[in-house]
């Protein structure tokens, strides 16, 4: 009766932790619902990622780079982005569907990103792009701000990368 009352628990705690710690999908909309803005700028970062090499990479992603990619006027990526997180991305989107295929997309409102001038806020779509392949893993996500009362900044921006 002990081992019976103790696999129960462990079940429990095993269905529990998996909820708690698993992504939510209740702001989750569907693909149809994604902003053609927004899927646009998703499509030049996946092109931006088959450049020739990172140096070319990072160049172009600046300019549709926002909230903490970027530093406070925008001129360049902030600190450490092209060497981890973009250099990550890089290397990784061999392993991704080519054209892109969104798996799921997740709407929510940010109270802002970024510092300085370049600091935004508005609604986030985290977009799930799919692998070539299961046996290479899970999709993964690009994070895509449509900024919102901004002075300068009227164009959605990627705002977190380094997730394939």
């Amino acid at each position: 009766m002990k081992q019976f009352k103790a696999f129960i628990i462990l079940i429990a705690l095993l269905l529990f932790g998996a909820r708690s710690y698993s992504q939510s999908t209740e702001s989750d909309i569907p693909i149809s619902e994604l902003p053609a803005s927004v899927e646009k700028v998703l499509q030049q970062y996946i092109e931006i990622l088959k450049s020739p090499n990172l140096d070319v990479a990072a160049e172009k992603f600046v300019a549709i780079a926002g909230g903490s990619l970027i530093n406070t006027d925008g001129s360049d990526l902030s600190r450490g982005k092209k060497e981890f997180a973009l250099k990550k991305d890089f290397n990784d989107m061999q392993h991704y569907a080519y054209p892109i295929k969104i798996t799921r997309v997740n709407k929510a409102e940010s109270n802002g990103q970024g510092y300085g001038a370049t600091a935004i806020k508005g609604v986030v779509y985290k977009i799930w792009i799919d692998k070539k392949s299961s046996d290479l893993g899970m999709p993964a996500p690009i994070s895509i701000m449509v900024p919102e009362g901004h002075s300068t900044i009227k164009t959605p921006k990627v705002v977190n990368i380094g997730s394939l």
